[in-house]
């Protein structure tokens, strides 16, 4: 397993660099965000970047919106800001877990191996059965196999529920009336009645992927309009 350490701090480089390489991790490291970039753009098989985000010139955050779009290796923010704004831009900039410093070494380890191991996991099954769809919090969708993961867990998902995410995901970024929504996914016309089915659907995907379903981040409500996954 390889592994990119990114932090401006020389000493904290050296110090993740050996407690990952005695627990049997080969380890890169970057000084700054746009090294970090470099690095991915480089070494594709690189398994999980390890980013601190508060760095000079480039951020962690900057430098993970770059990294998304031509990687989707998992992304571990390591951080003294510990507001929930600051974690929501953490994981809507493409990260997939958070670590509060201080922290400590087996708490780190911890997180390591479940995103590494998610990762290779779905990183064969994806090159098996096709696109992998990446949502808000390191959520992943596998459209041909049909499966949900999230903090390394399959979620229990009813066949209905994950044609309504499919849909949703694969027109990403653009509003889906309940009416095209249910027309698509039952392939019937779409009655008065029919808009409820569609909020009892996506009611239970909050449920089970969402943090706070009262405040959902992959499914959102547009107003008036419908259903959105940005």
């Amino acid at each position: 397993m390889r592994i990119l350490v990114v932090d401006d701090e020389q000493e904290i480089r050296k110090i993740l660099k050996l407690l990952l390489e005695n627990s049997g991790y080969t380890v890169l490291t970057a000084g700054s965000g746009a090294a970090a970039v470099k690095a991915i753009e480089e070494n594709s098989d690189i398994d999980l970047c390890i980013m601190d985000i508060m760095m000079p010139r480039m951020s962690g955050i900057e430098a993970t919106e770059k990294i998304r779009k031509i990687s989707d290796v998992p992304i571990l923010f390591l951080t003294a800001k510990s507001l929930e704004s600051d974690k929501e831009a953490a994981y809507s900039s493409g990260g997939d877990d958070y670590l509060v410093k201080p922290f400590s070494s087996k708490e780190l380890l911890m997180k390591v191996e479940a995103l590494t191991r998610r990762y290779t996991s779905y990183k064969t099954k994806s090159e098996n059965t096709g696109e992998l769809i990446r949502l808000y919090g390191g959520v992943l969708l596998n459209p041909d196999a049909r499966e949900v993961v999230k903090n390394g867990a399959a979620v229990d998902v009813r066949e209905k529920e994950i044609d309504v995410l499919i849909y949703l995901a694969k027109n990403r970024g653009r509003v889906v009336s309940p009416r095209e929504l249910y027309e698509a996914v039952w392939g019937e016309v779409s009655l008065p009645s029919s808009s409820n089915t569609i909020t009892v659907h996506v009611l239970n995907l909050r449920r089970k992927l969402e943090d706070n379903p009262g405040s959902p981040k992959i499914v959102r409500t547009v107003w008036g309009k419908g259903y959105q996954i940005d």
